[in-house]
């Protein structure tokens, strides 16, 4: 396994010629950012757990590769979309904590994931008439792609090249609903990318980002990942941060103090 995931870095690390693509100090940030998500839905899940909130926001414990590689380099005025209220962009576009927490107790949004995803349409239509540069992600689970409004969504973007992205987060059980996609005549590039591998997500998004921005489309990508330790995304960054000597005390520091401000937001979020 350790031998396969240091070929998956090195490619995706590594361009045509052996020149590094991606900075150090961009997969320490991809690092960072990813565990303060994961420390975020963890305390969220407990707090669930302890019937203190109604619901959980965001992408699963696991599925952290895929929302920080996609939106990690978008703009603030940029728009992202998801099933549910998603408290990991917040971390991504370094709201304070308690602003982001303070949705957990207050009720849940009661807007369908059908009309948000309408909004990302209509957000996208308007960036490309304005010509702004502004581009809209929208991220969506395995039951939103059985969806009529998705298959709709999808085809509108084709057919009038919309500046948007589309990010599929998928268990690998149910792959052959979701790269059924591939077979569809939605008009636009679909790629499928290993969905606990945070740097090649990076890589995929940047260049559809840089599509999108230039008015060249959408893009749709199928973010396909196992619930596993092997398939941790985490883990598999810490491989390869090690591999490269970049593993440092300083890390940990930072998400210890995360942890720290986490705790301490959520603590007064929670009082009335």
């Amino acid at each position: 396994m350790t031998t396969r995931t240091t070929e998956q870095t090195a490619a995706a690390t590594t361009g045509n010629h052996g020149i590094p693509i991606i900075s150090n100090e961009k997969l320490l940030q991809l690092y960072i950012t990813m565990v303060k998500c994961r420390a975020l839905k963890e305390s969220v899940r407990a707090l669930y757990g302890k019937r203190k909130i109604t619901g959980c926001g965001g992408a699963a414990v696991g599925q952290e590769a895929a929302i920080v590689g996609v939106t990690i380099d978008l703009l603030p005025e940029d728009t992202i979309v998801s099933q549910r209220r998603d408290l990991i962009a917040g971390i991504i576009k370094e709201e304070p904590l308690d602003q982001i927490l303070a949705s957990l107790f207050t009720p849940t949004d009661s807007h369908h994931f059908d009309d948000r995803l309408k909004f990302a349409i209509e957000t996208s239509q308007a960036n490309k008439a304005k010509k702004n540069g502004k581009i809209a992600v929208a991220f969506l689970g395995d039951h939103a792609v059985s969806s009529g409004s998705w298959h709709k969504a999808i085809k509108v973007a084709g057919a009038q090249q919309l500046p948007i992205l589309f990010v599929c987060q998928t268990d690998l059980a149910n792959a052959p609903e979701i790269l059924n996609l591939q077979a569809e005549s939605c008009g636009f590039p679909v790629i499928t990318v290993d969905g606990s591998d945070a740097i090649a997500i990076y890589r995929v998004a940047t260049e559809a980002i840089i599509h999108a921005r230039k008015s060249n489309g959408p893009t749709l990508i199928e973010c396909l990942f196992e619930s596993t330790t092997a398939h941790d995304p985490i883990l598999k960054m810490e491989i390869c941060l090690s591999q490269n000597g970049l593993i440092r005390e300083e890390l940990k520091l930072e998400a210890d103090a995360f942890t720290q401000e986490l705790n301490s937001a959520i603590e007064a979020a929670g009082k009335p």
